[in-house]
């Protein structure tokens, strides 16, 4: 697909992979190539997503040689388009899974968050550390990190730039799983197996009214749950599902993803 990122895609897991070397830092052809794998990770046969950089590195962030002497227009179309980019992974109606590595760190960490989930190797360092530069996370990072450790624990993390080791990343709720750094691919796709052979549409369902109802009141949250209830008895996996129930008891469908 690209030069440093491609989709892959393996029994209807989608594997992005990012490769370039040393550190697969962010410029603005993995830009581009970051959102048009995502793009193309929203056909029907990619069920659940990896993300992905290597066994050495997941993103060492943004290119700073690129970034050094840049004047505020070029940063913030440069900028709006990494944003954008990481919202397509995010916006992916289906599961989606980072699968880190050795660093994740600035933009690569916000990559990160864009998923549904992370899995880290033992040796993975995470972290923020814009502020050591002068200027602060722009592609999600101070909006992703605190709804999803809290506030206070993303402002420490934003506000000194340090980075944080696999297990108190853990302990953070920053990732969610730290495997042997060997493991962290194969441990991935293992996670997305059980989502990959569910019914696409109530996942997709389910992911949209979570992340929607993050940033709505109750009352308006819950409506958005119910229209996505309700609509979910117009397909095809609700029918299989229920008549499975009805006659093999829980957990034996199988589903099409219509």
């Amino acid at each position: 697909m690209g030069e440093f990122v491609n989709l892959e895609v393996t029994d209807n897991i989608g594997t992005i992979r990012l490769s370039r070397p040393p550190v697969n830092a962010l410029n603005d052809q993995v830009t581009e190539e970051l959102a048009a794998a995502a793009r193309a990770a929203a056909a029907d046969e990619v069920r659940a997503v990896i993300i992905y950089g290597g066994e050495k590195v997941f993103a060492g962030g943004a290119d700073i040689t690129v970034m050094a002497e840049a004047g505020y227009a070029e940063m913030a179309a440069r900028g709006a388009r990494l944003q954008a980019a990481v919202n397509l992974l995010a916006a992916l109606g289906k599961p989606v899974v980072a699968a880190i590595t050795g660093y994740a760190l600035g933009g690569g960490l916000e990559v990160a968050l864009a998923a549904d989930f992370r899995i880290a190797g033992e040796r993975a360092r995470l972290g923020q550390p814009e502020i050591l530069l002068g200027i602060i996370p722009g592609a999600g990072g101070t909006q992703r990190l605190p709804r999803l450790i809290g506030p206070a624990r993303a402002k420490d993390l934003v506000f000194s730039g340090r980075m944080v080791g696999a297990a108190e990343a853990l302990e953070l709720g920053l990732v969610d799983q730290v495997v042997p750094d060997a493991d962290v691919y194969p441990a991935a796709v293992e996670m997305v197996k059980r989502y990959a052979a569910g019914p696409a549409l109530a996942l997709r369902a389910a992911k949209q009214a979570i992340d929607a109802g993050l940033g709505v009141d109750l009352a308006t949250g819950l409506e958005l749950e119910r229209v996505q209830f309700a609509a979910l008895f117009g397909t095809e996996d609700q029918r299989a599902g229920m008549r499975s129930f009805l006659e093999n008891g829980p957990g034996k469908a199988t589903f099409t993803g219509r």
